[in-house]
């Protein structure tokens, strides 16, 4: 939970709690550092939670010729398979040959042997090549006009991005990190050229500062919005530092054709690769690319994108023919992209940049520029490299990175999660939701129904989650309001019904624990029902509501 500080100095405050700041903040408690993190929101409340889900190596990346960052991406995912098995599982994609692809199959081939010569101390299968029986055989719902074949190869998918941020976090707390949540950085404290610091305002209009040798910008899109300050406060970097692009996804439940694997495939519109990708027992079908000036928690979905998106679905998948009635929901995010004007958003490299303003006057403040999810910790790795540098104390070296995720501490997942299930004394298929979102600590959560066997309850009706998760999510991971546990904890924000039916009762468990009013339990169901507007499907011209 966030406390007000005391007087303690840190060696390092990061700002931001998505992907990279966790990384970077369990990096450098775990070599021994003083560490805060101090976050607007939440944990994984902004991009990290908006993508496709995927940790993959990044395969259009060898169109670019970014061979370094493919092999970088590839080693990275093969790391999350170990250290975080229950979160981070293979997955194999489909990618098609048609004849009308601007990308022809020798190339993608090619793409394929590269993409296996440079993941040569992976865990799975490597790609193999199908003619057009064999994909539509395995693929049945599959445009067969001017389809030659298909590559099917390995990557990897966290269904549960904001579960991987949390456990990011647990791990961080263990070492030490000092977290302050909802509390937004209003100002970059300044003194004779070096930063010292920041100033912080809560949620509740709480002001306060926090100091340290030094600072670490990880605030994603909104790292100018961070160096520029609020109010009349003088901006630290003038020059802007992201050119922010816009990814929306579409949500639909399963669909005449719909694959059984992930299906990569060159868009007939513009070229650019689109996914459809199982998901929670449904379909997430994305990526657009879109340039993005906006603040970034006000990116939406927009009419232009759905109709693109399901055109192209429909176009790969005939029989789908799915329309916008069909969407249940979208979301969207707005990629932390180095600015970069006149280029296409689909060219800008992935990789990251740890930026040091020493450069421009600013001493003791670094900023974190690009990065991808499946790489965030060799990001970690080196922005905490540069830390210990330059405060010439702390652990030379990474101390985490093959240490197992704590939901994973087992010798054997497979055989955990079968015995936990067989012997977890709750519903067969509460159990199996708990194994999935927790691994294992699914114990821990099963603990708390042994003290206290009225948190077995299933609250809401449509998920078979339990009171268990709520009390589990504010003792033990750091959740404050409502929307941070529906949300980020225990996902009942993106299952059937979206939580709705529930939200009195959940409000009542919570408010129990965390001694809300019943005029703060209304407060946080108003603010969950404000927040589900990221999932809102457009209005659509021509279609009625």
């Amino acid at each position: 939970m966030n406390h007000t500080p005391d007087s303690s100095h840190f060696d390092l405050i990061v700002i931001g709690a998505g992907i990279n700041g966790l990384g970077i903040v369990r990096d450098a408690a775990e070599r021994g550092l003083h560490v805060a993190l101090v976050e607007q929101e939440d944990f994984c409340a902004g991009v990290s939670a908006w993508s496709g889900r995927l940790v993959h190596g990044g395969l259009r990346y060898l169109e670019h010729g970014d061979v370094p960052l493919v092999r970088e991406s590839l080693r990275e995912r093969e790391r999350l398979f170990h250290v975080a098995p229950h979160l981070v599982k293979p997955v194999r994609l489909i990618m098609p040959f048609f004849s009308r692809n601007t990308r022809p199959s020798w190339m993608i081939r090619l793409g394929m042997i590269a993409y296996d010569v440079l993941s040569f101390d992976k865990s799975v299968k490597s790609h193999r090549v199908m003619n057009a029986k064999a994909v539509t055989e395995r693929f049945t719902g599959i445009e067969t006009a001017g389809l030659s074949g298909a590559a099917l190869f390995t990557d990897g998918q966290v269904e549960f991005a904001e579960r991987l941020c949390t456990e990011l976090a647990v791990a961080a707390g263990e070492a030490g990190t000092r977290f302050f949540l909802h509390s937004r950085v209003t100002r970059i404290l300044v003194d004779n050229g070096r930063v010292n610091g920041v100033e912080v305002t809560r949620s509740d209009g709480e002001v306060f500062t926090l100091t340290a040798d030094l600072t670490i910008n990880a605030g994603g899109p909104w790292v100018d919005t961070v160096l520029h300050g609020s109010g009349t406060a003088n901006p630290v970097e003038s020059k802007r530092l992201i050119g922010g692009s816009k990814g929306s996804h579409l949500i639909v439940d399963a669909f005449p054709g719909a694959p059984r694997d992930v299906v990569y495939y060159e868009s007939q519109t513009d070229g650019r690769l689109v996914l459809v990708i199982p998901w929670m027992g449904r379909y997430l079908i994305g990526t657009t690319d879109q340039l993005f000036d906006g603040d970034p928690d006000s990116a939406r979905c927009e009419q232009d994108e759905v109709e693109y998106l399901l055109t192209e679905v429909n176009t790969l998948m005939p029989q789908a023919n799915l329309t916008v009635s069909d969407v249940l929901y979208t979301y969207s995010g707005v990629r932390p992209l180095p600015y970069n004007p006149g280029v296409s958003e689909w060219k800008i490299p992935r990789s990251h940049i740890v930026l040091d303003h020493a450069k421009t006057g600013y001493r003791g403040l670094l900023s974190i520029v690009g990065g991808k999810l499946t790489t965030y910790r060799q990001l970690a790795e080196d922005a905490t490299d540069v830390v210990v540098a330059q405060l010439k104390r702390g652990a030379r070296k990474t101390v985490s990175k093959d240490a197992q995720f704590p939901g994973a501490r087992t010798s054997d997942m497979v055989a955990f999660a079968a015995n936990f299930i067989a012997t977890a004394g709750v519903d067969r298929d509460t159990a199996a939701r708990l194994v999935g979102l927790y691994g294992t600590r699914a114990e821990d959560v099963v603990a708390l129904v042994k003290r206290n066997p009225k948190l077995a309850e299933r609250f809401d009706p449509n998920s078979a989650a339990i009171a268990a998760e709520l009390v589990f999510a504010v003792k033990n991971e750091y959740a404050e309001t409502l929307t941070d546990v529906f949300a980020r904890r225990i996902l009942l924000a993106f299952e059937p019904g979206h939580g709705l039916k529930s939200l009195d009762r959940a409000a009542q468990i919570l408010g129990a624990e965390l001694g809300w009013t019943a005029k703060q339990r209304k407060a946080n169901e108003a603010d969950y029902r404000a927040w589900l507007d990221h999932l809102r499907v457009p209005a659509m011209a021509g279609v009625s509501a």
